[in-house]
């Protein structure tokens, strides 16, 4: 399997803190006189994030990517976290050996395949 893009930080960057973490934990650290620094803020995503899959609410990463690679074989160049009405979910875009891009979406709960479709 080769990675193409560091996938921690677009994993990261796609959810919303307070999604995982809730609001008091996600502006606990905000105060009128100073806002967070862009690092400081994707620094407590990564640290909510880590949690969430500490405590089992969401898959880890290399889990997601077997399974997003064991429905379409290739080279994975893109995951992105993401919150919707649904749920939480991945987005995995992989580089089939014909060229195609393909974006698998799974639950990140269960890792339930949600669709398959050309990006």
């Amino acid at each position: 399997m080769r990675i193409l893009t560091p996938l921690a930080f677009v994993a990261i960057a796609a959810l919303p803190l307070a999604y995982i973490a809730g609001p008091a934990v996600a502006h606990g650290y905000e105060t009128k006189a100073s806002k967070p620094s862009k690092a400081e803020r994707e620094r407590a995503e990564q640290e909510a994030i880590r949690k969430a899959v500490q405590r089992g609410e969401l898959l880890p990463l290399p889990r997601i990517l077997a399974i997003a690679q064991s429905k379409v074989p290739g080279d994975v160049v893109k995951v992105e976290l993401e919150s919707e009405s649904s749920g939480i979910k991945y987005e995995v875009k992989i580089l089939t050996a014909s060229g195609r891009v393909r974006e698998v979406e799974l639950n990140a709960r269960t890792g339930a395949l949600i669709k398959i479709e050309d990006d």
